[in-house]
This record gives structure tokens, sequence and C-alpha cells, in this order.
């Protein structure tokens, strides 16, 4: 070992040293705890301690097994835990211990005083994810053992200043004709996909996970039927798409705090990836479930609902999450986002699928009359809009474009007089025009599942149709 290197080594000790001295001031030399006063619903009540909210917390059982918690409010000396398992089996006066920090390692001490996010939880991130699926608090859920990493990320990062986040200006290629030729995504874009029930989003959303050019592939499925998680990553995402994504499941029955945790997490490894210069593919299906979880905490804690059930703090929770996405620093990573927003009823007025539509950056809308027809993948042009593809495409790709659409839109409000033979050939020319092209737009804008246009093809069969 050279001079140089031990001296940099023995420095780097004694800074470590010097940051665990600076904690020691700050540990509790008596182990506190306080105790269960009440249980109901989602929520228990606790005395006797003084957390932080957010701070997590365990209550031990009597068959020797714990429950996790975390600290969602507080009201005087009372503490609101929501749990992170069932609460069966908690008994009155039951033991709540807050959960200490793990040991530090050299360079990686976190100061009490910083900010909050760094001194939240902390969840295992980095390569080793690849292939894995965990669920909502880093637990493998795939048999294949635990995971074998160091690197550990903040469940909620610091926010990037606006500022300093690289523009749009590049292409992400996702592999499905419609969106590259008319809803053209670019690297660092954050898209809503809204649908109702049973048309076709999770099969959308595998096709552009397996035939997307993005570097890493980041799932989190919040909230989803069990049966449609073990669907989605044997089935739809395929072995192909498994090797280079990183799959976060928190399904319904799990309780709302995990699935809040789920999404946070799924974002937070993201976020690992494209600190490390990668541009990321992040798909979270779906985002309304994620809001319904913390609508469920809310109301649980006493939070008054507003606009039809909601709480406010639904509405503040939804930018929060968004906008971690997107892109990070110049020369830096991406981080290009799906959201699936489950339209109730078809109804794109629902509140969440409204608030949405504000905070991202373009939506994809599927439509239910598309997929009964046939139409796959079910996407509604005229109702869809990407708000970044006028900054990262060329005039002739959307001149291109802005005739397909006309065309299309042209025929659909006309079909009905198509149909009955009302329509004389020549009144319009327009008309004419998509009549003769109608059935060429429709297999452009028809794909199969197994199909993967790329950009470059996207855009000569666009070119070619007129």
């Amino acid at each position: 070992m050279t001079n140089h290197t031990a001296d940099r080594h023995t420095a780097r000790w004694k800074s470590f040293l010097k940051d665990c001295d600076s904690l020691v001031g700050f540990a509790e030399p008596m182990q506190v705890s306080g105790r269960i006063t009440r249980v109901a619903g989602l929520v228990m009540e606790c005395v006797g301690l003084k957390l932080a909210v957010g701070s997590a917390c365990t209550i031990p059982m009597p068959n020797g097994t714990r429950i996790e918690a975390e600290v969602v409010g507080f009201e005087g000396e009372r503490l609101f835990l929501m749990p992170q398992s069932d609460v069966e089996g908690v008994v009155p006066g039951a033991r709540v211990f807050p959960v200490e920090s793990a040991l530090p390692k050299p360079g990686s001490v976190q100061h009490p005083r910083r900010r909050p996010s760094d001194r939240t939880r902390h969840l295992p991130v980095g390569m080793q994810l690849l292939g894995r699926v965990v669920d909502g608090a880093g637990r493998p859920l795939d048999g294949k053992g635990p995971l074998s990493t160091d690197e550990v990320g903040p469940l909620n990062a610091r926010p990037i200043n606006p500022l300093d986040r690289a523009p749009i200006t590049d292409t992400l290629d996702v592999g499905v004709r419609a969106i590259n030729a008319m809803l053209t995504v670019g690297r660092g874009q954050r898209l809503g996909l809204f649908a109702g029930t049973g048309v076709g989003k999770s099969v959308l959303l595998g096709m552009i996970a397996r035939y997307t050019t993005a570097d890493v592939i980041v799932v989190g499925l919040i909230g989803e039927r069990g049966r449609e998680v073990k669907e989605f990553i044997e089935q739809i995402l395929g072995p192909e798409g498994r090797a280079r994504s990183a799959v976060v499941a928190a399904p319904a029955d799990s309780p709302p705090l995990l699935r809040l945790q789920g999404a946070a997490y799924a974002t937070a490894i993201a976020e690992h990836f494209r600190d490390q210069g990668k541009s990321v593919l992040l798909i979270m299906d779906s985002l309304t479930r994620y809001a319904m979880a913390q609508r469920e905490i809310a109301l649980a804690i006493g939070e008054p609902p507003a606009t039809k059930g909601y709480p406010p703090s639904v509405f503040a929770k939804l930018p929060v999450l968004v906008e971690r996405a997107g892109n990070g620093l110049e020369g830096g990573g991406s981080i290009t986002a799906f959201y699936t927003v489950l339209s109730e009823g078809d109804d794109q007025q629902d509140p969440i699928a409204d608030a949405a539509r504000g905070i991202l950056d373009g939506h994809i809308v599927l439509n239910r009359h598309l997929a009964e027809a046939g139409h796959y993948p079910a996407i509604d042009i005229e109702q869809s809009i990407s708000r970044a593809m006028h900054g990262i495409t060329t005039h002739e790709h959307q001149l291109a474009a802005r005739k397909l659409k006309q065309l299309y839109s042209r025929f659909q409000r006309s079909r009905d007089l198509i149909s009955v033979g009302a329509y004389a050939a020549g009144s319009d020319p327009v008309l004419d025009q998509a009549i003769a092209k109608n059935d060429q737009i429709e297999n452009f804008l028809c794909q199969e599942i197994h199909d993967n246009a790329t950009m470059l093809e996207s855009l000569g069969q666009l070119t070619s149709l007129f």
C-alpha cells in the first residue's frame, strides 16, 4: 500500500469516526417505549412516545413476531400509527418501540440535523434488483433468496430544483406504432394512461416494457389483484422484459401504508438508476390505487373528505410523487414515467383523473368502444395528447400526424351518415379522402401484441400513408 493510499484511507476513517462522535449526542441512553391504547379500523393509537410523523416503530407480539408501523399523525400526546400488516393479535397496552437506524458505514453517516429526506427510511436499490420482484418494504417475493446488495436509497429523496433539470430534447422509442408516430414520447416525460377496466392497459404497458429502448425498467404494481400481478410479470412482461426490470408489487390485499410505500419505493429505485446516468422507464400501475390508499389513511385519522370522498391530502400527495420522475441534471439520466389512471365507469372527469391530467406531460386515453370493436391497442388518438411532442419531432412529422388525426376525426364524426348511405361522394373533399384512407389508417393504428414497431418504422409507415 502506497503512502498516498494509506493517508487517504486514514483520512476516510478519521472522518467517519468524527461523524460517529457527533451522532453520540443524539443517541438515547435508555430504550424508550410507548403503549397501545386504542385500535380502531386501520389506525392504532399510542401514548408514551414522542416521534416525528413518518417515523417507524415496531410492536412485539406474544407469539414472537413483530408488527411494523409508521407514525402518520398525532393529536396531543397520542400518536396515530398505521401498521404495515394485519393488526390481529394486538392486545391493549402492547408496547411500542421506535425503530433505531442501522449502524452507519464509512462515508454514509446520516446526520440527524440534516433534511428530513436524509432521515427517512432507506430500502435496497442497485443492479441486483434487476430481474427480482420485491414488496413495498424491499422483501423478496420471487423465492430467489435475499437481495445481494449493500446499496440503499431514501424512500423520499430531495426534490430537484426545476431550473436544474435537463429539458426534454430526445425521443424514447416505446415500440408501439400509434404512440411513436402520433403521441411521441420524450426522455424524461411523464404520461398518464387513462382507461377503464378491461380495455387492455396492462397489455399495452407490457408491450412498452418489452420493446422500449430504455436502459432499465422499473415497474410498480400498486393495488392490483394478486392474480394480475403474477400474470403481468410472467406473461405480459415476459423473460426478455423481466431481465432488465425491477418489479415492486403491493397488491390490493396489502395494507394502505404498504401500497403508498410501494409507489415511493419504485420511484426511489428509478431515481437511483437515473443518478447513475441511465435512461429509466418507470411504469406505475396504478396512480388511482395510490390515491385510494392515501384516502384510506387520511379518512382513518380523521381528515374530512372533500371532492367525492377524497381528502385534500390526496391531491397534495399526487404531484409530490409524480414530480420525482423526469430528467435529472444536465448530462445525467432520465426517468420516463407511465402512470395508469383508472377512470371509474369510463368517466374522464373522475377527480383523480382530472387531477392527474393537470400534473402530467400528456395523456393517452384508451377507448372501450375501440376495444369492443377489436381495435388494439385501443388508443383514442382524438382525446390523447403528448405535450412534449412539439419540441422533439420534426415539422414534417408533426404535419403528417396532424393530417392523420384530421382524417380519422372527420371519418368518425360522419360514420353514421356513411354507414346508412346518406353521404354523397364529392360533397366534402376532406371526407372523401378520409373514406379512401380509412382502412389504411385503421391498420396503421392497430398492432399485434408480439409486433415491435420501432420509431423509424413507425415514421416511415406514417409518411407513406400520404
